[in-house]
């Protein structure tokens, strides 16, 4: 009762000492329960007597192959032995094998001192081999060798039955040494648990402050945390509204210097016009009056020549410009316009809708202050609950109450050690007694062999043998005495030891490895007619609970809590403690109560907009893209003018040289310096020009509709923003709420899987159960079997001893009278 007790207030406090978390975002490291080491290794291994072992095993199981008697164990266990009188017949077909050996050995004792009796009465009456008369044979030789060496061999063999005896009698000496440290590394097995369970406790409580500052770092980092999450699901929407924006206020500057590029190309073309125009008729006007050269008109001396000059005359009308630019109105209304749009600087307003949504975490922040507030309050009150809640229970007192049960315990077994040391005294000097009776008969049996070998003469009569001989003979007949005094008392002894090592090897050791004494002993009311199982019956009032022996000692020779072994979730249920006491409905509601408002995020501002709408009405569409395109599509001149001062060199060339040909040279400098002063800046600005307004026509394609687009896209983004944003807030503000209470349930599982695996685990409760069967089977019951097999063996070889000694005795001993024959 006083165990009961004590044990069920250590469990009581390991539960009331527990909690800590782990959580799905990120796996809180709670590290490894302090745990000792436990000494006794409730393993023994025999060594070589073990093949002795061995063979007894095997021995029993072709005396006993039935499986064992469950049915009929737990029948006759819940009549308390009632049943017998009724399931006799069971029994006895149970025990049949150790029945027959048994009777076969009780008739051994009981016949042999009979036949001792009467043999020895039948020797006196000079009969069964009592007659000191030797008939002489022609094979005496030979049956004397022969009987000599079946009696040596039987003799070699119950030699080896008595070693055997004699050492399984020595292990058990032995072992008995050994249990004292068994005992005694048990003992501290029981204090190491007693000791490192409070420790244990005390490191799962400390734990919560692992989650605690995984809550608490979570709750400081709100805004990164749940206000980054709502401002990327924000962005996904937001970000591309915004972009395209930006994207239309570059589109604005990149207007207005096309616009500026428009006019200043303008401008240079239109004055650049007028002067190129003056140039090319000067230089015609000039290249017709050096046509006018007589040599251009001499046919009949110069036909080449006066060829040559008609060509260039008529080429000459190529000589002029093409594009009149002076007809292309001005752009300045459009460009006065952008001036007035760009000062108001579009860019600066993104920036700031950009910035107004990346402010989301800090609004986070500011909005929730109170309820962060409110959660680590409650979690610096779950810390404080959990400690206090498991102070309340006297753990420290209950432990010391234990400690002193053990210590008690212990010392009253050391008190026993005497007593045992004494009891295995008289055993091993009454076993090693059984064995000196044997190794009498053995030593009358070697010696009888030995004088009866050493003093044959095969030259004398039976009558004249030597005394050496006859000693020998005498020895056989003391060792055949013996033998029928001593042999019953062994058959005696041996048939007991059998009958009880037999049977509680065949009914407790072997059940007990196979567990089927488990399933025997887990039988329901078996021990109460009102309890399901016994244990949850006789510990919690509750048989119905599955805790059975079988569960509780495999789950304590796992090494596992004792928590989980005895079930002790029925006196106090951890998971419903934690449940309550760390995930409250208060952190919960505090968390569910979130509620964020993002309408102060403003993405573009009225004047932003209204920048927009200016920009679509700026008047792009009514600029006359085509008249443009066309007079830049024409080039400069009609002809390349530097192709046309090329062709008009090579032309000359053919001239004869003179004043013509020089002069015609003159005016071929003259074009390729305007072509590189005039018509190569006039190219570029209506290469400008033609880039300018190639750029405008496509920006002023749908103009109104693109930016009525962009402003459309930006309302719909701050509508999400600020009236469809709950959901987003609400899925998010959930997640993160689930990473909260997520560390607490991991703190929780984590608790209970330690007290399940890792506290307080109750090894040394299976290691006494161990310990007991290790001393009773492998220690007592093994030995004592090895002992009576050994002895046995040696008893009925006594048998043939008997007989082979009377017999080769005649052989041996000196005869009274002898067969004489006359010559």
């Amino acid at each position: 009762e006083i165990w009961k007790i004590a044990l069920r207030d250590i469990l009581f406090s390991c539960f009331s000492r527990n909690q800590k978390i782990l959580p799905p975002p990120g796996k809180l490291d709670f590290g490894y329960v302090p745990a000792g080491v436990y000494e006794t290794l409730a393993h023994y291994e025999p060594g070589p007597i073990g093949i002795l072992f061995h063979m007894v095993h095997t021995f029993l199981y072709v005396v006993q192959p039935n499986a064992f008697p469950q049915d009929l164990v737990v029948k006759l266990a819940k009549d308390k032995f009632g049943a017998i009188q009724t399931e006799y017949q069971k029994a006895i077909y149970y025990e049949i094998g150790f029945l027959v050996c048994a009777a076969v050995g009780l008739l051994f004792t009981v016949l042999m001192p009979i036949v001792g009796l009467f043999f020895c009465m039948c020797r006196c009456c000079d009969n069964c081999g009592g007659e000191m008369h030797q008939r002489q044979r022609k094979n005496a030789d030979c049956r004397r060798g022969l009987l000599g060496t079946l009696l040596f061999s039987t003799s070699l063999v119950i030699t080896i039955g008595v070693l055997c005896a004699y050492a399984a009698n020595q292990n058990l000496s032995s072992q008995v040494k050994n249990i004292r440290r068994l005992v005694n590394t048990n003992m501290r097995d029981l204090h190491t648990f007693v000791n490192d369970t409070p420790m244990q406790i005390d490191y799962l409580i400390s734990q919560y402050a692992t989650a605690k500052k995984k809550v608490i770092y979570d709750l400081n980092h709100i805004g990164p945390l749940l206000g980054g999450r709502i401002h990327d699901q924000l962005d996904k929407e937001v970000h591309p509204a915004l972009d395209r924006v930006l994207n239309m206020a570059g589109a604005m500057r990149e207007t207005k210097e096309a616009l500026e590029n428009v006019s200043v190309s303008l401008e240079v073309l239109q004055e650049g016009t007028g002067k190129l125009n003056f140039n090319l008729s000067l230089v015609r006007t000039s290249i017709n009056r050096t046509l006018n050269d007589p040599g251009c008109h001499d046919e009949e001396s110069d036909a080449t020549t006066a060829q040559l000059c008609r060509n260039i005359r008529q080429s000459l009308s190529q000589l002029q410009i093409s594009a009149n630019f002076t007809r292309l109105p001005r752009v300045n209304a459009q460009l006065e316009k952008m001036n007035d749009i760009v000062k108001t600087d579009l860019s600066t307003i993104v920036q700031k809708g950009y910035s107004s949504l990346n402010d989301t975490p800090q609004m986070v922040i500011e909005q929730t202050r109170s309820v962060v507030e409110n959660v680590q309050n409650l979690v610096d009150g779950i810390g404080n609950n959990i400690s206090s809640f498991s102070k309340a229970f006297p753990v420290q007192s209950c432990l010391s109450n234990f400690t002193i049960f053990i210590s008690h315990a212990h010392a009253k077994i050391e008190d026993y050690y005497p007593e045992i040391d004494q009891l295995d005294f008289y055993r091993w000097i009454g076993c090693i007694a059984l064995c000196c009776m044997v190794v009498l008969i053995l030593a009358f049996n070697y010696l009888g062999l030995l004088c009866g070998t050493l003093g044959y003469d095969k030259h004398a009569s039976p009558t004249t043998r030597g005394c050496i001989s006859n000693t020998g003979g005498t020895m056989l007949m003391a060792g055949v005495g013996f033998s029928f005094i001593f042999s019953w008392v062994l058959m005696g002894v041996v048939t007991v030891l059998f009958l009880a090592g037999g049977n509680i090897e065949k009914l407790v050791c072997e059940p007990f490895h196979s567990k089927d004494l488990f399933k025997a002993l887990d039988t329901p009311y078996l021990v109460n007619p009102e309890w399901k199982n016994f244990i949850p019956g006789y510990m919690y009032n509750d048989s119905d609970l599955e805790l059975t022996a079988e569960s509780l000692y495999s789950t304590c020779k796992e090494n596992k809590g004792i928590y989980l072994a005895m079930r002790l979730d029925k006196v106090f249920n951890i998971s419903s403690f934690l449940n309550t006491t760390v995930l409250t409905k208060d952190v919960v509601g505090q968390l569910d109560s979130v509620k964020i408002d993002l309408r102060g995020i403003i993405l573009l501002e009225a004047e932003g907009k209204q920048n927009l709408l200016d920009f679509s009405e700026v008047g792009l569409s009514e600029i006359n893209y085509a008249d443009y395109l066309e007079e830049v599509n024409k080039g400069m001149t009609v002809v390349d003018v530097l192709a046309f001062a090329r062709e008009l060199e090579a032309q000359t060339d053919l001239m004869p040289r003179g004043p013509l040909q020089s002069a015609l040279k003159g005016h071929i400098g003259t074009l390729r310096q305007i072509h590189s002063q005039q018509i190569t800046s006039m190219e570029q600005s209506m290469s400008a020009l033609n880039q300018s307004m190639r750029f405008l026509e496509r920006t002023a394609s749908d103009l109104p509709n693109k930016v009525l687009a962009v402003l459309d896209a930006i309302e719909a983004a701050q509508y999400l923003i600020s009236h469809n944003a709950t959901n987003i807030i609400n899925r998010e503000t959930g997640k993160y709420t689930v990473t909260i209470v997520g560390y607490f349930r991991q703190y929780i599982e984590w608790v209970k899987t330690s007290l399940a695996l890792e506290v307080a685990p109750c090894k040394p409760f299976s290691n006494m159960v161990d310990t007991v069967d290790i001393m009773t089977c492998s220690f007592l019951v093994d030995s004592m079997n090895t002992f009576w097999m050994g002895l046995g063996c040696s008893t009925l070889f006594l048998l043939p001893s008997i007989i082979l000694a009377v017999k080769l005795a005649k052989y041996y001993r000196r005869m009274d009278t002898e067969d004489v024959y006359d010559e």
